[in-house]
C-alpha cells in the first residue's frame, strides 16, 4: 500500500456510512423498535411482527438483488440507481415521524417500504467499493468506512436524539423529530457520494439489451460462482455467520423491550456500541492486513457466540422470576448490566465482520462484474436476514420466552464458522486469481479504460492520493 492517504472518491464513498449507520441505529435498532413497541404495548406481538416484517423486507430485497445488480453493472446505470433508492428512502423515513403513534399499521408498512429501499441502496453502495479503491486498499477502506459510520452516523444521531428527550420532556416526540432528522442526514450525506464516485468499472451493454436477456446472464453468474469454489465457499458461510449479526442488530431492542428493559438505558447501551466500534473497526481492518481477514471474522463470530449465550442467560433469569417480586426486580436490574456489557462485546465486532466480509468479497470479484456479483452476494445477505428473525420469531412464539430465541441464533454463527475455517485455502486462491486477472486485463476489460473518458480504479488512487 503505497499512499496510505485516502482519495476524494474513497472518503465520498465512506461519508456514504455515516447515512446507512444513522438509519441501522435509529430505525432497525434503537429507536423505531422500542417505539413501535410501546405503541403495541410493550408485548411480545411487537417482536413477532417486526421479526416477521424484517423477513418479508429481506426476502423482497434477496429476490430483486440479482436483477439490479445485473442492471447496475451497466454503464451509467449504478448510480442512478443507488440514487433512486437512496432518496426513495429518505423520504419514506421521513413520513414516520408524521405518522407517530395513529397508526401501528403505517408504521410497519412504512418500516418495510423505507428498510426495502435502503437494503437496493446499500447494494450499490458496497459494489462502488470496487470502483473508489484497489484489491490492496480494501480493507482498510472498508473498516474505516465503518468507522467512520459509527462515529458520524450512529453516535451523532443517538446524541441528538437524547438531547431531544431531555430538552422535550416527550419521548414520542423526540423518536418523531429523530426520524426527521434521520431522513436529513440520508439525504445530506448522500451528496459526497452523488457528486464524487464514479462507475469507472462497467460493461458497454446497453441496459436494455441486458434486460432482454437478463434471466440467460443470470444462470451465466450462478455458473461463475458454482465454479469459484472459493467465492461460493465463502458466500455460504457468509450466509449462515452475517443471519447471526443481522438478527442481533435488528432485534437487540425489541428483546430487551419484551423482557422490560429500561428504554433509556438501552439507548444509551447502543451508543456504548457505537463509540467502542470506531477504533475496533480500524482496528479489525489493520489485523486483517496482518493475519488475513478470515481469521478476524472467525474471531468476531466467536464473540458472537457468547454474546448470545449472555443474552439468553440475561432473558431467562428475568422470564424465571414473578414480576413484582424482589427476585424479578433483582433480575431485571442484573439485565440492565448485562445488556451494557454485550452492548460493549458487540461494538467490539460489529465493524469489523460486516466490513472485512465486504472487502474479502470484493477482493473476489472483477471490477466490471463488481455490481453483478454483488447482486448474488445480497441474495445470501439478504436471505440469511430472513431466516434468523424468523428463527427467532418462531421459537418466541412456539416456546413463549424470548431468551429461548436469541439462544437459537447460536447455530447460525457455528454454521457458519465451520464453513469459513473449511474453506480458508479456497478463499485465499480465488483471491488471488482475481487479482491476477485484473492486473492481466487493466485498460482491456474495464469500461473506464474502454471509454476513455474515466479511469480505473487504480489510476483514481494514484493520482488523487
Amino acid at each position: 500500500m503505497k499512499n496510505k492517504r485516502f482519495t476524494k472518491p474513497e472518503w465520498a464513498w465512506m461519508l456514504y456510512d455515516f447515512t446507512t449507520n444513522a438509519y441501522a441505529t435509529i430505525i432497525l435498532t434503537a429507536i423505531f423498535p422500542i417505539f413501535f413497541n410501546a405503541v403495541l404495548g410493550h408485548n411480545t406481538l411487537g417482536l413477532e411482527l417486526k421479526g416477521y416484517a424484517q423477513s418479508f423486507i429481506m426476502l423482497v430485497a434477496a429476490l430483486s438483488s440479482p436483477i439490479l445488480g445485473l442492471l447496475g453493472d451497466s454503464k451509467g446505470v449504478k448510480k442512478r440507481l443507488w440514487a433512486s433508492f437512496a432518496f426513495t428512502g429518505a423520504i419514506i423515513t421521513f413520513l414516520l415521524a408524521f405518522v407517530g403513534t395513529r397508526s401501528w399499521v403505517l408504521l410497519l408498512v412504512g418500516y418495510i417500504l423505507s428498510n426495502i429501499a435502503y437494503n437496493c441502496a446499500v447494494l450499490f453502495y458496497d459494489s462502488f467499493i470496487t470502483d473508489v479503491t484497489t484489491p490492496d486498499r480494501m480493507h482498510r477502506v472498508s473498516t474505516t468506512a465503518f468507522a467512520v459510520g459509527y462515529f458520524g452516523g450512529g453516535t451523532m444521531m443517538l446524541l441528538i436524539t437524547a438531547a431531544l428527550m431531555i430538552f422535550t420532556k416527550n419521548n414520542t416526540l423526540a423518536a418523531e423529530i429523530s426520524f426527521g432528522v434521520t431522513a436529513a442526514w440520508w439525504i445530506l450525506f448522500s451528496l459526497p457520494m452523488l457528486f464524487r464516485v464514479r462507475q469507472t468499472h462497467y460493461n458497454e451493454k446497453p441496459v436494455r439489451e441486458v434486460a432482454r436477456t437478463l434471466f440467460s446472464q443470470l444462470g451465466g453468474t450462478v455458473k461463475s460462482i458454482v465454479s469459484n469454489k472459493g467465492m461460493l465457499l465463502f458466500m455460504l458461510a457468509y450466509f449462515f455467520y452475517i443471519d447471526g449479526v443481522g438478527t442481533v442488530i435488528t432485534m437487540a431492542t425489541s428483546y430487551g423491550s419484551t423482557l422490560g428493559l429500561d428504554s433509556t438505558l438501552m439507548i444509551v447501551a447502543i451508543l456504548t456500541t457505537q463509540i467502542v466500534a470506531v477504533p475496533f473497526s480500524i482496528l479489525f481492518g489493520r489485523l486483517a492486513d496482518r493475519f488475513t481477514a478470515v481469521r478476524m471474522i472467525t474471531i468476531a463470530i466467536g464473540v458472537y457466540v457468547v454474546i448470545c449465550i449472555v443474552g439468553y442467560y440475561m432473558g431467562t433469569s428475568i422470564e424465571s422470576a414473578v414480576p413484582g417480586t424482589a427476585a424479578y426486580d433483582a433480575a431485571v436490574s442484573q439485565g440492565q448490566v448485562l445488556f451494557w456489557v454485550m452492548a460493549g462485546m458487540v461494538g467490539t465486532v460489529q465493524g469489523g465482520i460486516q466490513a472485512l466480509s465486504r472487502s474479502q468479497f470484493g477482493q473476489m470479484v472483477r471490477g466490471e462484474r463488481s455490481n453483478e456479483f454483488f447482486g448474488f452476494f445480497n441474495i445470501f445477505n439478504r436471505f440469511a436476514s430472513i431466516l434468523g428473525p424468523l428463527l427467532m420469531a418462531l421459537v418466541t412464539t412456539v416456546t413463549g420466552r424470548s431468551s429461548n430465541g436469541i439462544l437459537s441464533i447460536i447455530i447460525l454463527f457455528i454454521a457458519g464458522g465451520a464453513l469459513l475455517l473449511a474453506s480458508r485455502k479456497h478463499i485465499h486462491l480465488a483471491s488471488s486469481e482475481a487479482a491476477s486477472s485484473g492486473e492481466t486485463s487493466s485498460g482491456e476489460t474495464s469500461g473506464g479504460a474502454a471509454s476513455g473518458g474515466e479511469t480505473s480504479g487504480a489510476e483514481a488512487v494514484a493520482s488523487e492520493g
